[in-house]
């Protein structure tokens, strides 16, 4: 199973950002996330590459979803 982190960008340098990965920092790709990308949205992370933005409704569950599996922890159903 490949599993996606989810992160903030805080940094545009031209093709790639940098992001923060619950206090962790790592530059990736942002190519496929296209020009539009903002410092603040939320990307999804995979082997160095952002594969898509994280529309602002969904950050805080999909943070929260990333969180449980990552734990070990089983996250609320609603």
């Amino acid at each position: 199973m490949c599993l996606g982190v989810p992160g903030e960008v805080v940094e545009i340098d031209g093709n790639e950002a940098r992001a923060d990965f619950g206090g962790a920092e790592k530059w990736v790709r942002i190519d496929v996330v296209g020009a539009d990308l903002s410092v603040g949205d939320y990307v999804l992370n995979h082997a160095g590459f952002a594969i898509r933005r994280i529309p602002e409704a969904q950050v805080e569950r999909t943070v929260e979803l990333y969180e449980a599996a990552a734990t070990g922890e089983v996250a609320d159903d609603d």
